[in-house]
C-alpha cells in the first residue's frame, strides 16, 4: 500500500518552460508535445503528475487559438492522463499585449490579452480538462519605468487590474498576480501588497506565489529599502530566515491563490527576451537556499499551522533551465518527489 495517502492538492507541472527564456539569442524552444511526453512519463512510487500549467503563447497555444484547436489541446492532455491548471495570458509587449502602466492604448493591449486568456480559460473548463486553476499576470512593464513616478504608476496599474477583474468576472474566473522582481509594482514585498490592497478585488485578483521568485522579496532586490535580510545574508542564520520567511507569508499568504514549488539559490536569472529574475533550481542543487517542504508550509498553512486549502493543485517551475537538463527523464522524477514531499507534509485527502 502507498504510503502516500493525500491526494490534494494536486500535482502539476509546468509546460513554459520549453518557451520562456528559449528563441532567438537562447536556445531553441521546447515543443508542447515533448513537454507534456516528460511530464506524463515521469513517476515516484506509482505517483504521477496530475496536469499541467500553460503559457497561452506559440509554439505552444494560440491566443487566438480556434474552438477546435482548443478542443485538440484538451485531447493531448486528456490521452496523456493530464489535466489542465492555471494558464498564462501573454501580457507583455513583445508578445502582442502592453503595460499595465503605459498609456490608454498600452492598457487596451494589456486587457485584450486577458480577455483572450480568460476565453481560453473558459472554454477548457467547459470542455471538462481544466477543473481548477487561475489566469496569471502581471503589471507587463519595468521597474525603472515604475521607479520614475512610483505612485502614479501604481494607481495605473491599479486602474487597468480592476478593469481585468471585470473581464475575468465576465468569464467565471480568477486572475493570480505574479510576484516577481522584474515585474513594476510587484518588484517587492512592500509593492506588491500594496497593489492587491488597492485593486481590492480579492474575491477576483488574487496572488501567485512562486518560491523562487518570492525568496528574493526577502533580498530586497530591486527594492532594497524593502529588503527583510541583508543582501550578505547569512544562510545558516536559521533563526533569523525563519522571522523574515513568517513576515513575508502571513503578508501574502492570504492573497495567494496559486502556488509554484520551486527552489532558489539566491540569485537571478535571464535568458532570451526575460528579464532578470529569480533563478530556478533543481530541488537537490547544492547551492539552493530553500528547504522545500518546510517553506512550503509557510504558504500553504495559516500562521497556526492549519491548512488553507487556497489552492486546489501546486505547480513546479522550472523556468529557463537548461535543454539538455530538460530533456532527462531523472530530472523530472526529482521534481515530481519533491513535489510529493510537499503533498505528503501539507496536503489533505477527499
Amino acid at each position: 500500500m502507498s504510503t502516500h495517502v493525500n491526494n490534494f492538492p494536486k500535482l502539476h507541472n509546468a509546460a513554459w518552460p520549453g518557451v520562456v527564456g528559449k528563441g532567438p539569442g537562447a536556445e531553441p524552444p521546447i515543443d508542447l508535445d515533448t513537454m507534456l511526453d516528460l511530464t506524463a512519463a515521469a513517476e515516484v512510487d506509482g505517483v504521477k503528475f496530475d496536469g499541467f500549467d500553460l503559457f497561452l503563447f506559440l509554439p505552444h497555444v494560440d491566443i487566438d487559438a480556434s474552438e477546435d484547436e482548443l478542443q485538440q489541446l484538451a485531447d493531448k492532455a486528456s490521452s496523456r492522463g493530464l489535466v489542465i491548471g492555471t494558464v498564462v495570458a501573454p501580457v507583455w509587449p513583445p508578445t502582442g499585449g502592453g503595460s499595465a502602466m503605459g498609456d490608454a492604448a498600452e492598457q487596451q493591449k494589456f486587457l485584450t490579452q486577458v480577455l483572450k486568456g480568460c476565453r481560453i480559460a473558459r472554454e477548457l473548463r467547459e470542455l471538462g480538462i481544466r477543473p481548477h486553476g487561475a489566469v496569471r499576470i502581471d503589471s507587463a512593464c519595468g521597474v525603472a519605468d515604475w521607479l520614475a513616478n512610483p505612485q502614479e504608476g501604481s494607481r495605473r496599474i491599479a486602474d487597468t487590474l480592476r478593469k481585468a477583474c471585470d473581464i475575468a468576472e465576465d468569464h467565471g474566473e480568477r486572475l493570480a498576480a505574479e510576484g516577481e522582481i522584474c515585474w513594476g509594482g510587484m518588484h517587492s514585498l512592500k509593492s506588491m501588497v500594496q497593489l492587491l490592497e488597492t485593486v481590492d478585488r480579492p474575491q477576483t485578483l488574487g496572488f501567485q506565489a512562486d518560491m523562487a521568485h518570492t525568496l528574493l522579496y526577502l533580498l530586497g532586490y530591486n527594492a532594497p529599502e524593502d529588503a527583510l535580510l541583508p543582501q550578505d545574508f547569512d544562510w545558516r542564520d536559521e533563526a533569523a530566515l525563519d522571522q523574515a520567511y513568517q513576515t513575508m507569508t502571513d503578508a501574502l499568504r492570504p492573497w495567494t491563490i496559486d502556488f509554484h514549488v520551486a527552489q532558489n539559490d539566491a540569485t537571478v536569472k535571464g535568458s532570451g527576451s526575460h528579464d532578470k529574475t529569480g533563478r530556478h533550481c533543481l530541488p537537490e542543487d547544492p547551492n539552493g537556499k530553500l528547504d522545500i517542504v518546510k517553506r512550503a508550509g509557510y504558504w500553504m498553512r495559516d500562521a497556526g499551522g492549519q491548512l488553507t486549502k487556497s489552492f486546489r493543485h501546486v505547480c513546479w517551475d522550472g523556468c529557463m533551465f537548461p535543454n539538455d537538463v530538460m530533456m532527462m527523464p531523472e530530472t523530472w522524477n526529482q521534481i515530481l518527489a519533491s513535489m510529493l514531499a510537499v503533498r505528503d507534509a501539507h496536503g489533505w485527502t477527499e
